[in-house]
């Protein structure tokens, strides 16, 4: 794919011009990277799904903000789809209101197939999370206010049969590359938007945020949502609600 120019809007804010441009190097720097069987098919939705994603940061960052909540990497039904951090199709399209199109990735799975926001799969993952922050907020306004939430890694994996491999089962060599690379993205994305929280969804996201943010920040966890999850199937959202109320993050 070929660059896209940095960002230049006078009217966006300068939190928002620099967040696109960190973006767009972290996209540059991982698509040069390679990765060895079984991984099969790497997608990048930065790329195939640039609008969407830039759509997302112009219209909802802010700095400074309460809390970022950061995931591992995009899902095959949510940000794969939609190129938003957990993007379930629906929350997306119908609560964020971002229509952008979405392109094909040059070398597609043929099982697993990019149809935007056109997508009938839902991921379970992201109907829980933006779920639960539309019930608190009812809004997007009201909760990007003060909110935002990103991805440590931008890549997904996929093998041979389609299977998804998540980016902490890779091999050392190829984990260490990936790893200093999203590492420095996240403490850039972190000193541009100036949140008083750092959240992990989930315990790998929470280690690499303590790992790289040190004390800059306040950390803390909620338990992933993913179905994989007995706990997350028992009723996520009610508690995660409550770890976010205990850290003091909600009231």
């Amino acid at each position: 794919m070929a660059k896209t120019p940095p960002e230049t809007n006078p009217s966006q804010s300068p939190a928002v011009t620099a967040a696109l441009e960190a973006v767009q190097k972290l996209r540059e720097e991982v698509n040069a990277m390679t990765f060895a069987p079984p991984v099969a098919h790497v997608y990048n939705p930065l790329d195939y799904a640039w609008e969407c994603h830039a759509d997302y940061i112009r219209r909802f960052l802010h700095s400074p903000i309460k809390a970022v909540f950061l995931g591992m990497n995009p899902g095959p039904w949510g940000m794969v789809q939609t190129g938003v951090p957990f993007g379930e199709v629906a929350a997306v399209r119908d609560w964020m209101g971002i229509f952008a199109l979405v392109q094909s990735p040059a070398d597609e799975h043929p099982k697993r197939r990019i149809e935007g926001l056109a997508c009938k799969r839902s991921e379970v993952s992201g109907r829980r999370l933006w779920g639960l922050f539309a019930e608190r907020f009812k809004t997007p306004e009201a909760f990007f206010r003060d909110h935002f939430v990103v991805n440590y890694c931008p890549l997904a994996f996929l093998e041979d049969t389609g299977r998804n491999r998540t980016p902490d089962k890779l091999p050392a060599d190829e984990s260490k590359a990936l790893t200093e690379v999203c590492d420095r993205h996240l403490k850039q994305l972190v000193d541009i938007i100036q949140p008083e929280w750092v959240i992990g969804v989930g315990v790998f996201a929470e280690n690499r945020a303590r790992e790289v943010l040190g004390d800059e920040v306040k950390i803390g966890r909620v338990l992933h949502p993913s179905p994989a999850s007995p706990a997350a199937n028992r009723g996520w959202a009610p508690q995660a609600t409550r770890s976010l109320v205990e850290l003091e993050v909600w009231t």
